[in-house]
């Protein structure tokens, strides 16, 4: 019990960690994420952290409380998945509610409209990086480096929403891997 009890404490307190510093979405918080995560905690792999990250993006919700319900439910069942999820976005309520509370015209303010130029700058860069490091990460072969540009070119200029890329590319991936027999091998380890 006493165990259960700090896996729940811990998942609760790392994520309202990452919650706190929370700028720029899920994407620009995978950099943040893979350190807490994967690098200090061992809680789960790079490749698993991706994947939750695709699952989380073509799912509802933000990705970023998508991945900490995967990951708490991992270390704790449903209640860790719960704990988890509510350490990530109880910042957010505590800052928000704070704001509409104390703050009239907030976005007016001359110093916060400063303060989130400069914060929109370091977004930017985060999510380079994020970007850089996911791609680096998810293209490993000729296959993936296509369906990069396909979905490049479907978003930016032919203007495809990207959940019907995204579905496009699971559909896809799917039927790849059934025609190169990934799911026999998958059946047989299994069996």
């Amino acid at each position: 019990m006493k165990e259960k009890l700090r896996t729940l404490w811990d998942l609760f307190s790392i994520f309202f960690k990452i919650g706190s510093c929370t700028f720029g979405g899920g994407i620009a918080m995978l950099p943040i994420l893979e350190r807490e995560l994967a690098e200090k905690r061992n809680w789960t792999t790079s490749d698993e952290l991706l994947d939750y990250f695709a699952i989380g993006q073509s799912t509802p919700g933000i990705i970023a409380v998508n991945v900490a319900t995967f990951i708490g439910y991992k270390r704790a069942g449903l209640i860790g998945g719960c704990v988890a999820t509510f350490g990530m976005v109880f910042p957010s309520i505590i800052i928000i509610t704070l704001i509409a509370k104390f703050i009239s015209n907030f976005s007016e303010i001359e110093w916060v409209q400063k303060a989130l130029k400069g914060i929109n700058v370091a977004v930017a860069a985060i999510l380079t990086s994020a970007v850089y490091k996911f791609s680096k990460k998810s293209v490993k072969n000729l296959f993936g480096f296509l369906l990069l540009v396909i979905a490049f070119l479907l978003i930016f200029v032919f203007n495809v929403g990207t959940a019907y890329v995204i579905f496009g590319s699971a559909i896809l991936g799917v039927i790849l891997a059934s025609c190169r027999g990934e799911f026999r091998k998958e059946e047989a380890v299994h069996d």
